[in-house]
């Protein structure tokens, strides 16, 4: 009878020399969510890169020459004729779409790996601690989540670059640099300090400054949540090493009783 091997049908983790994809659980509906606030992000944070940045672009495309972020931002201050004018009708059908279909396939896509990553625990299958080649060294073990957090807060990546999530990290940093620029941020920044409330409001671009309130706080969030699961790996391989190497065979952990 053959022996399974589960090390390739059933992987827990990859440690590459760009990125550290991580199996495990996640919410479905709060994957949705995050496919809700910006298109390709819940993509992102499955892990699925090519799916996630294409759906990223297609989102800064799509909205850049529909003008959706400018329509929204007339309908909020009640000119809705404003909001009619400024919207490509013939681009926003083709929006609507792609926008849909992102956030079904995230959520479907989230409770397929969902269940892989219950089989991969009853299989117990290893973990790679760490990889090393000549032209770079990425290895498994624990960072701070509150410290991914706060890079993240002072610039969107940082948190991913700490995680040596590099890929995702520059393509953040990347767009997080385009939006800031045409969106004319850190000058309405400054005349904001400078008191100037007139002219930090009339510098700003609405259509691009509406892509940044969902690109700031996902990474955050995603710098967050996958630095705690990075660590639960981490443990788990640990403990797994140890009691493999170390523990007595005939060991047995007693619940519930008094072992004297």
């Amino acid at each position: 009878m053959a022996v399974r091997n589960t090390s390739t049908r059933l992987p827990r983790n990859y440690l590459g020399l760009l990125d550290t994809p991580v199996l495990h659980l996640r919410n479905p509906y709060l994957i949705a969510w995050w496919s809700v606030a910006f298109p390709g992000f819940g993509h992102l944070l499955l892990g699925k890169y090519f799916h996630g940045l294409v759906l990223v672009m297609w989102e800064f495309f799509i909205n850049q020459y529909s003008k959706v972020n400018a329509g929204m931002v007339y309908s909020f201050m009640g000119d809705i004729e404003a909001a009619k004018e400024v919207i490509n009708v013939k681009l926003l059908l083709l929006y609507m779409p792609v926008y849909f279909f992102g956030i079904w396939d995230s959520y479907r896509t989230a409770v397929d790996l969902n269940d892989e990553f219950k089989l991969s625990e009853r299989e117990n299958s290893p973990i790679r601690k760490y990889t090393i080649e000549s032209i770079g060294i990425n290895y498994l073990d624990k960072r701070s989540p509150v410290l991914a957090l706060l890079w993240s807060l002072g610039v969107p990546s940082l948190g991913q670059i700490y995680q040596h999530r590099l890929l995702q990290g520059f393509f953040t940093l990347s767009w997080t640099i385009v939006v800031v620029y045409y969106s004319h941020f850190m000058e309405a920044f400054v005349y904001l300090i400078q008191g100037d409330i007139r002219r930090s409001t009339n510098v700003l671009d609405m259509q691009w400054l509406l892509f940044l309130p969902s690109f700031y706080f996902y990474t955050v969030y995603d710098a967050y949540i996958n630095t705690v699961e990075m660590n639960k790996l981490f443990d788990k391989e640990q403990s797994t090493f140890l009691t493999k190497n170390f523990q007595d065979p005939d060991f047995k952990m007693l619940k519930g009783k008094v072992v004297e």
